[in-house]
């Protein structure tokens, strides 16, 4: 057995529990998002949702232990807060996609937390093949690292303002006469099929485990839908989003390329040994960098106020 699988280590109740647990949630939250899909949440229940989805991740972090998980601990917490940084920007983008498309703000919801849910989808499918991956190619996070890097430098030439337009399959959706909000699901999924290419390597950089991976993947993006409603306006005010995603996901690039050396055997290069970075030190590094993120946006926008 690859000394990469984690799948086997929880147990099936464990998985069994831990899944049918967050299941109900999402099945309440889509009861209240299609009760309400006529009227918009107010601003106080949309900031107590948020709120209870990340008291739940922390809460499930700290229970790690008592599930014999320990080790995982850190692992989680690097995950979900790496992946919840990252919605950001898919929070960006689905700000913009309402806004060309003119979705009407009573649909805003329900077409939002199906598009949360078939991102829940395209991630699942994502790390279990990228797991099966993992377990028999070493070689493969070299792979992980190039897209991570890439897409590093990517968000450093971006434009914000630029980075939606409709592409063809939109275009041929409107053509037939397809209503805004099939439009709007359809961009949604294109855009979150894209973004797993970016999270799913990020998250292999930090955790081996799918448990994990799969957990703190969900936790990322529960809530989003309030979130959404909270900032949505204001993600322009987050001016160096991308040059903060881009360092981590540099960072977290560059550690996989070191891992990928360790796994196909090179400890050294030359007379330089290659470290392995641990999950403490990428924790901090996460917790960093996002802080700083937002401390120099806020001072941006405070120099920028009139």
């Amino acid at each position: 057995m690859s000394k990469y699988c984690t799948l086997c280590r929880v147990n099936g109740l464990t998985w069994l529990v831990t899944l049918a647990v967050l299941g109900f949630v999402l099945l309440f939250d889509f009861i209240i998002a299609f009760k309400n899909r006529k009227q918009k949440t107010s601003l106080r229940n949309a900031i107590f949702w948020v709120v209870f989805y990340i008291a739940m991740a922390i809460i499930f972090g700290a229970v790690l232990p008592l599930l014999g998980l320990k080790q995982h601990t850190g692992e989680f917490f690097a995950g979900w807060i790496t992946e919840y940084s990252l919605s950001f920007d898919n929070l960006f983008l689905f700000f913009l996609i309402f806004s060309k498309l003119k979705v009407k703000p009573e649909l805003e919801e329900l077409t939002l937390f199906i598009g949360i849910l078939l991102s829940i989808l395209l991630r699942a499918i994502f790390i279990f093949t990228g797991s099966a991956l993992v377990n028999n190619f070493g070689w493969i996070f070299f792979v992980f690292a190039a897209m991570l890097i890439y897409t590093a430098v990517s968000l450093l030439k971006e434009n914000k303002e630029d980075e939606w337009k409709e592409g063809l399959a939109i275009r041929y959706l409107r053509s037939k006469g397809f209503s805004t909000m099939i439009l709007a699901l359809t961009a949604l999924s294109i855009v979150n099929l894209v973004f797993a290419f970016d999270s799913i390597p990020a998250i292999f950089g930090i955790t081996k485990s799918t448990f994990i991976i799969i957990t703190a993947n969900i936790f990322a993006v529960m809530g989003l839908r309030q979130l959404y409603l909270i900032i949505g306006g204001y993600l322009r005010k987050i001016y160096y989003l991308n040059e903060g995603l881009a360092f981590l996901l540099g960072f977290i690039g560059i550690k996989l390329a070191m891992t990928a050396c360790h796994n196909v055997g090179w400890k050294k290069i030359g007379n330089f040994s290659i470290p392995e970075i641990g999950t403490n030190f990428t924790l901090i590094v996460i917790i960093l960098t996002l802080g700083f993120t937002f401390l120099l946006s806020k001072y941006k926008g405070s120099k920028n106020s009139p």
